[in-house]
């Protein structure tokens, strides 16, 4: 675990493992002895570390790495390092009632199990992100078992973040109706931090004509609908943002680690690549986001 920030009276809200007794202590070794309790076995080293400062070489040594609750910059910057090394890669952010995992495997193998069909699965691409490397079958309890290997490929959150909607999303009103506005708001506040070097807006006027102007002009990127992008979500996010509420962060920490324990295991299809969490509509939808536009037969990673 590395953190580098310390426990504020904020973080009691939302923060199962400290209490008041650890406010003004660095958050990771606050929350060590909590997070061992779990699982004895598992060991838990803390790093009091500014996660800048890592070189390539210190992610070689973890299976995966997971970063929350960081800027665009910061989260690219890990990311970057992740793939120098060859190291699957997942982002997490929370907002109140609202978040996102995003997921960079780079290349990942997987195996489905299915019932195996009369019509026999063959070798192929199945989307420009995926495709069907091999197939084996066997039997159980009685019935024939299909086992189907498949190949994702991925695109870094730098990019994922500046790519379209896939084609099949946006080649609908209907569809594009259902994009949640939480996209845009998120691209609108990536860029917020990047302009104005704050970590969240604030209620000044200023600052609620940046990120509306920046909402609107990520909103229309995304090639979405006028309409969806309302003023109330708009306020509804603001209000929202740098805020933690227990039972978001729990859903989305459930999904996380069920992905986490899918790709370790080689089992099931990931998350690929962008998931998005709206607590208010307790929708939790997966968008491809690769620069992938119609003159491109594939994706530039």
């Amino acid at each position: 675990m590395l953190d580098d920030q310390l426990v504020t009276e904020d973080d009691l809200g939302s923060q199962f493992f400290v209490s008041e007794l650890h406010v003004g202590m660095n958050r990771a070794a606050a929350a060590a002895s909590q997070v061992r309790a779990l699982n004895p076995r598992v060991a838990i080293s803390v790093d009091m570390e500014n996660i800048l400062l890592k070189p390539p070489e210190f992610y070689s040594m973890f299976d995966m790495v997971i970063a929350t609750d960081l800027d665009l910059a910061s989260f690219s910057m890990v990311n970057t390092a992740c793939r120098f090394v060859n190291k699957p890669f997942y982002a997490a952010g929370s907002h109140g009632m609202y978040g996102f995992v995003f997921a960079d495997l780079i290349t990942h193998e997987y195996v489905i199990e299915r019932e195996k069909s009369n019509i026999p699965t063959q070798p192929k691409a199945e989307t420009m992100t995926r495709s069907i490397l091999a197939t084996n079958a066997k039997e159980v309890n009685g019935k024939q078992v299909e086992l189907v290997t498949k190949r994702e490929i991925y695109s870094p959150i730098n990019l994922a973040n500046t790519s379209p909607l896939p084609v099949g999303q946006i080649s609908s009103r209907r569809r594009k109706l259902q994009v949640p506005p939480l996209l845009t708001c998120l691209r609108a506040l990536w860029e917020f931090q990047t302009l104005t070097q704050q970590s969240v807006p604030s209620h000044s006027h200023t600052d609620l004509e940046i990120f509306t102007r920046l909402a609107t002009e990520k909103h229309k990127e995304l090639q979405l609908p006028p309409e969806t992008l309302r003023s109330d979500f708009l306020r509804s996010f603001l209000q929202n943002v740098g805020s933690e509420i227990a039972p978001v962060t729990a859903f989305l920490g459930g999904q996380l680690a069920q992905d986490v324990i899918n790709v370790l295991g080689q089992r099931e299809q990931p998350i690929q690549n962008f998931l998005l969490f709206d607590g208010d509509d307790a929708k939790g939808p997966i968008y491809a986001l690769h620069p992938i536009f119609p003159a491109l037969e594939t994706p530039i990673v």
